[in-house]
């Protein structure tokens, strides 16, 4: 009997003395109520005491990084057409307290809060751009804008946020169809540009090559007709010289020259006078 009580007792001060401590996770963030008021937040990690229940609880909230993702929502930008944005928010708890009675220790009561931070931020800065910026060019500074102003805004919700990022933004039908009609029209816009100037460029390449020609062709007749006339000066040159250095011998000359042309074929027909000055060196002792 007296082991049991002594067990009994045991067990009952292990259990108060169980229910009067409380550890703290490196990773953890804790706040300790008296009658679910706050009576202490900046627990370090370690063990800590406290008073048993009903007098003292203890919330533990994650300290790390967290993450939400909301809902695509749809925005208007600066030329009045709707994009689908598909955002998430990373954000850690600075301040136990202040979360608690902001959100009553609700992670997705935390998420929502801050959402609605990011979200009027987002909305603001999409109706400021055009769709062309918000889907390509501008995606960054949207998301660092937004980042700073909403981190300024939820300081009062004893949360920071890290990172504001824009996973995807997505046109409903009826915009991507205009769009791609626009961008299909300036592409073909560009085709018909770039051709007019290809079929310009070759215009005026084959009126070069035309020039060219002609000009190459004129120079060389010109200078075929400078050799020619030299050449026939030379040669009128020559046999002039070769006339007045022994007139008899260059007549004959000529004259074997002449009978070969007329008579070095099998089958050559001459009909000419016996007397003909193209016999003269045939006839009679002066020609031979």
């Amino acid at each position: 009997m007296i082991l049991s009580r002594i067990l009994v007792v045991a067990v009952v001060v292990g259990l108060i003395g169980s229910a009067c401590v409380f550890t703290v996770d490196e990773r953890q963030t804790a706040i300790l109520l008296a009658f679910g008021k706050i009576q202490k937040s900046d627990f370090e990690p370690g063990l800590h005491f406290k008073l048993p229940p009903p007098f003292n609880s203890v919330r533990k909230f994650d300290k790390r990084l967290l993450s939400f993702d909301a809902e695509p929502e749809r925005f208007l930008t600066s030329e009045k057409k709707d994009v689908i944005v598909d955002s998430f928010v990373r954000w850690r708890i600075v301040d136990v307290a202040q979360y608690f009675r902001a959100t009553g220790g609700e992670e997705r009561q935390a998420g929502l809060l801050l959402y609605q931070k990011v979200n009027a931020a987002l909305r603001n800065e999409f109706g400021k751009r055009t769709v062309q910026d918000v889907v390509s060019g501008e995606r960054g500074a949207i998301m660092e804008i937004v980042s700073e102003l909403a981190d300024t805004q939820v300081k009062e919700l004893g949360m920071n946020i890290n990172d504001v990022r824009i996973s995807r933004i997505d046109l409903p039908a009826e915009v991507s169809s205009s769009v791609y009609q626009r961008m299909r029209a300036e592409r073909e816009r560009v085709a018909r540009d770039f051709r007019s100037r290809g079929a310009e460029a070759a215009e005026r390449i084959r009126a070069n090559a035309d020039r060219d020609r002609t000009v190459l062709l004129a120079e060389a007749y010109r200078d075929a007709e400078m050799v020619r006339g030299e050449g026939d000066a030379k040669a009128a040159d020559t046999y002039a010289g070769a006339y007045g250095a022994n007139p008899d011998f260059y007549a004959l000359y000529r004259s074997l020259n002449a009978y070969r042309r007329s008579m070095g074929g099998d089958n050559n027909v001459l009909v000419l006078q016996p007397d003909s000055e193209f016999f003269r060196f045939f006839n009679g002792p002066e020609g031979r």
